[in-house]
């Protein structure tokens, strides 16, 4: 083989490996999103077939209505009209 077909054969290589290289950063630069998305579906999953056996408690932060009471009953007669 003479030089110009050795030369070509190394350019071939050497793109050959450059493009291999770049997939593999591209593969690399979305691992860390699949890894995201593959831990936010296993905690929907598991929010959603887990059993709820607690009743929900109100927030403390909210306002609870006043307690109802029930005023003593009087042993007097209530006014008369007039």
């Amino acid at each position: 083989m003479d030089g110009t077909a050795i030369t070509i054969i190394i350019l071939a290589i050497a793109g050959v490996v450059t493009v291999l290289i770049y997939v593999l950063k591209g593969v690399l630069d979305q691992l860390p999103d699949l890894f995201e998305s593959a831990r936010r579906a296993r905690e929907a999953w598991e929010q959603l077939t887990k059993k709820n056996d607690q009743v929900p408690q109100p927030d403390e932060t909210e306002e609870q209505p006043p307690p109802v009471t029930v005023p003593p009953a009087d042993d007097q007669e209530p006014p008369a009209a007039a």
